[in-house]
């Protein structure tokens, strides 16, 4: 669910009225990010990462705002999101890069969505592009330290060599060659960064000596895109620092002029007085010190709250508090520490957003986990409102 608003502070769904409960998107913060990322990595083109529903922030609306701000390539993880793009009349160059054997490798080249590659999908690529006698484009890639997917070093010629047997024919087209960082994101492990770099350009440099003359090279994630120029290449892939969220431990947005894009909102739903030694929630890992109101929040890990973010921050109509005890399926509690009903039902809550000053990598830090989590597990459950789209777009085409 998704409605256009023009403020934060007062959410509303297009179908229901005032939300419950909401995560915003500010999308002239987002057109800001990937107009900041440009000035970062030029000459390089900006990919804009938009996999998992665009961490969590609604795929279709940002991708429409990144391209219209100047990304010029989309990301995803999956085909099936790339096929979503293209329905909802995205044209702009698209790259989907883990497969399984049921990926609709045909749909794919049907719809001109180009595929990574790192080993065993290139001969099912270019049987699907024999069928459809059309030339698949594919991005072969490299694993230069990471371990996940990727081709294998030792593996790597073999790879090269087959591409190139199948590009002569024109079944496929080897539009790039690209691999992923393991630890741009730790500015103490530089030097590891400087090995898959240089193991990088060394499968380039191979791939170039079978005949294949790849467009783009792309390996900067954004903690590279953000600290490491020399990784920027032909093109960065910007995920995360899209989102205004920084990748960095230690440093927040504003450190790379980057601005929080998700506002999670929703108003207080119980506000009553308890007794001292009062146990909140389940297993009472929480005590009440004295006589005080409890708040109560109707947002949980059903909705993606993060069920071991014991003492995460939360502002409350102006104020900032600490849960207090378990996080349960659908609500938490707050310790307000005043015998007087202060703070009224209804009353503006927010878990983390420009209105409050807590960021994500708050809560992150409260469950022990990283920033990206916090905003891509946001539940279904919570409509995310689009706001300042029209804004984004308008600031987008004066720049141009």
């Amino acid at each position: 669910m998704s409605a256009e608003t023009s403020s934060s502070s007062s959410p509303t769904s297009a179908s229901h009225g005032p939300a419950e409960r909401a995560a915003v998107i500010d999308h002239a913060a987002l057109a800001h990010n990937v107009n900041t990322v440009r000035s970062w990595a030029q000459p390089a083109q900006v990919m804009a990462v938009v996999k998992a529903d665009a961490y969590g922030h609604g795929m279709i609306e940002c991708a429409r705002t990144a391209v219209a701000a100047g990304a010029t390539w989309l990301g995803v993880a999956h085909v099936s999101e790339a096929l979503q793009l293209r329905e909802a009349g995205l044209t702009t160059p698209t790259l989907a890069w883990l497969h399984t054997t049921g990926t609709p490798f045909g749909r794919a080249v049907e719809e001109g969505i180009d595929l990574g590659v790192s080993g065993w999908e290139l001969d099912a690529i270019a049987e699907a592009a024999r069928r459809l006698e059309r030339p698949a484009r594919v991005h072969l890639k490299i694993d230069t330290g990471l371990g996940r997917n990727g081709c294998p070093p030792e593996d790597w010629d073999a790879l090269c060599a087959r591409a190139a047997e199948l590009q002569r024919p024109g079944l496929i087209r080897v539009v790039g060659v690209f691999s992923h960082l393991a630890v741009a994101d730790e500015p103490e492990r530089e030097h590891e960064v400087d090995a898959a770099l240089n193991r990088f350009h060394d499968a380039v440099a191979l791939a170039r000596s079978h005949g294949l003359d790849p467009d783009l090279r792309h390996l900067a994630n954004t903690p590279a895109t953000l600290a490491r120029p020399d990784t920027h290449l032909d093109m960065v892939r910007f995920g995360v620092g899209m989102y205004g969220l920084s990748p960095f431990a230690g440093e927040g947005p504003e450190t790379f002029n980057l601005r929080p894009v998700m506002s999670l909102t929703t108003t207080l739903a119980a506000n009553k007085l308890v007794p001292a030694n009062q146990g909140v929630s389940y297993g009472y890992r929480y005590r009440t010190g004295a006589a005080t109101r409890l708040g109560l929040v109707p947002l949980g890990y059903a909705d993606g709250v993060p069920r071991t973010a014991d003492e995460a921050p939360v502002w409350i109509d102006g104020r900032t508090y600490r849960v207090s005890g378990r996080i349960a399926m659908d609500q938490f509690m707050v310790d307000l520490h005043t015998e007087e009903q202060e703070i009224q039902v209804g009353a503006p809550v927010e878990l983390f957003g420009p209105r409050s000053g807590i960021l994500a990598s708050d809560w992150a830090d409260a469950a022990g986990t990283i920033n990206y989590e916090i905003v891509t597990r946001v539940g279904a459950r919570v409509p995310r409102i689009h706001v300042n789209r029209e804004a984004a777009r308008r600031g987008a085409e004066e720049k141009k």
